[in-house]
């Protein structure tokens, strides 16, 4: 991997979120110039989110602002901007303002359950903010637009594992549609306009740092109080659980210009760990790192859960070296520690 990228400069939506705030994190090592931009909704726990931005020297105070520039404390080549991605007057002026080569979306309104129960939310961010997002990207010359789509788009899907030549017209929630919505019209703009696209289906990705609404947040909190986990389709349940380093090595190595070997104007990859981890397993090894036995309520299948996850990864290892190798136990381990430094 090359250790530096004469100055190159991205774009990261989700700067504050998760995969954003480490995936800004590495860029900033490796040398990138990268503005991040997210609106800090409050789906899950803002303070988090602005605690993210601090670690990478952002001032809350100014980032709380919309549309104003803030400039790092720590990180000269890092500047933040709150900003939603359906603001259609805002976002073509941050563009013509920067002279971006690639921009890596991984905003999103996520959540497969809230779906359910908040769809407008979804359609905003993920659909017209994506829109927006493309239309940016084809007035202003990117070179490459990366963005997050997710293993939800398969589905009921019962073939495993999971392969990006996969039929996936089968969703089975609102926030699996609006990815698969995005990879529709990536296609579509890599098409008309010639823009390079790469979109990457996220499997369970955890780790520090990591979201309060995934499994392995909610189940070290709940277990730290010595409260119940619910465990849904009693315990029934297997997930590519794939840590957070993975995801960014890969999510580099794809950035990087050198690592280009595809002339495809539009590609599809899963990201993933490639070793599904039963729900069980996962617990057990919590409980094991925690020394604290779970207290389990068992529920049914939730509307738009699956009962098994797997991601086939041989063409990303092929096309750009991707190699996944954190086991579960350093995963936990690793999120365990941060966990408890964060909130004691």
């Amino acid at each position: 991997m090359s250790e530096k990228s004469d100055q190159t400069k991205i774009l990261v939506t989700g700067a504050a979120g998760f995969i954003g705030f480490h995936l800004v994190k590495k860029l900033l090592n490796l040398d990138y110039e990268v503005v991040g931009i997210d609106n800090i909704n409050d789906y899950y726990d803002i303070d988090l989110k602005y605690d993210r931005l601090k670690e990478l020297g952002i001032d809350r105070k100014a980032a709380e602002n919309f549309h104003e520039k803030v400039q790092s404390k720590h990180q000269l080549g890092f500047t933040f901007i709150r900003v939603n991605l359906e603001d259609r007057g805002y976002l073509p002026k941050l563009f013509a303002e920067n002279n971006f080569e690639q921009v890596c979306n991984l905003a999103a309104q996520a959540g497969v359950r809230y779906s359910i129960k908040n769809p407008e939310a979804y359609v905003d961010s993920n659909v017209v903010g994506f829109l927006n997002l493309l239309e940016c990207c084809r007035n202003h010359k990117i070179k490459h637009l990366i963005y997050a789509s997710s293993s939800s788009v398969y589905g009921q899907n019962e073939k495993v594992p999971f392969s990006v030549e996969d039929n996936v017209d089968h969703p089975v929630s609102l926030y699996a549609a609006t990815k698969k919505s995005n990879e529709l019209m990536a296609h579509t703009y890599s098409h008309l306009y010639d823009i390079k696209t790469t979109g990457l289906r996220f499997f369970t990705v955890y780790g520090p740092w990591g979201r309060p609404d995934m499994a392995m947040f909610l189940f070290t909190d709940a277990m730290v109080k010595k409260k119940p986990i619910k465990v849904f389709n009693n315990g029934d349940l297997e997930r590519d659980f794939t840590y957070i380093d993975d995801i960014v090595e890969g999510i580099i190595k794809i950035i990087q210009p050198e690592n280009e070997n595809s002339k495809a104007r539009y590609s599809l990859y899963n990201i993933g760990n490639s070793k599904p981890v039963k729900l069980m397993d996962f617990i057990r090894e919590i409980e094991r790192q925690l020394g604290v036995e779970a207290q389990m309520d068992m529920y049914p299948m939730q509307p738009g859960d699956v009962n098994r996850t797997w991601a086939d990864v041989e063409s990303l290892k092929e096309d750009f070296g991707y190699n996944p190798n954190t086991p579960v136990s350093t995963g936990v381990k690793n999120f365990i520690e941060w966990f408890r430094k964060y909130y004691t």
